[in-house]
């Protein structure tokens, strides 16, 4: 075999290999941008717009949370636990009725206080425990984004956003979406939700009873 034959083999398999190589990877990379678009449903589209549309950032970021926080199991809430939960989200709900921006800066409160006994991050490292959240609620986490932004800007003296009293309704029912799914057991210390989605488990309350409508459903706010 002659010299240039084997050179021109050589080149063939290289050019081979390398198209390969790349049609693997195109056929690696949708599905992996599938699963985590599937996994974070409206949290996939936040993290796409923070990251200006660069879809290879915003996946990155993301597999990072799963990285870090997706072999994470929720601790089991004692009953006295969770009758201090339900107490204190009760009261959040009646005192929103007078004092909107009070009521939020307590149900942020007490979403932090939740996660941290379920074994999430300590809610004095909000962004960590938001994005651990994320990965395990990710339907249901702006509710709590939504009701922090709100409680922070109070303490900093600001005017939350521009929040009226709508919007801060419809933030405290976002996040009693996800202090539902908190309050419900796991198949970890009991429960078992396997096959059963996300976004489909809120009708029912930490004890597994359909809860009756919250106050921000029933009654009319007042501005405070």
């Amino acid at each position: 075999m002659s010299t240039g034959l084997i050179i021109a083999l050589i080149v063939i398999v290289a050019v081979v290999a390398i198209a390969a190589a790349v049609l693997t990877l195109r056929a690696r990379g949708p599905r992996h941008g599938a699963n985590l678009k599937r996994r974070f449903g409206p949290e996939y589209d936040r993290a796409l717009t923070r990251h200006d549309g660069d879809t290879e950032a915003a996946e990155r970021e993301l597999a990072q949370r799963v990285e870090l926080h997706g072999d994470l199991r929720a601790r089991p809430l004692e009953t006295a636990e969770r009758e201090r939960y339900e107490a204190g989200w009760t009261a959040a709900q009646e005192r929103f009725v007078d004092s909107p921006r009070e009521a939020v800066a307590e149900a942020d409160r007490l979403l932090a206080d939740l996660a941290a006994a379920r074994g999430y991050p300590d809610g004095g490292q909000y962004e960590e425990q938001l994005a651990a959240l994320s990965v395990h609620h990710a339907h249901h986490v702006d509710g709590y984004r939504r009701v922090h932004r709100v409680a922070q800007a109070r303490v900093n003296g600001g005017h939350e956003g521009g929040a009226g009293t709508e919007e801060m309704r419809e933030a405290m029912v976002e996040a009693r979406a996800l202090f539902d799914e908190l309050m419900r057991p796991s198949r970890h210390d009991g429960g078992d939700h396997r096959g059963e989605p996300e976004g489909h488990r809120t009708g029912t309350s930490g004890h597994g009873r359909p809860h009756t409508p919250s106050l921000l459903h029933r009654r009319q706010a007042k501005e405070s």
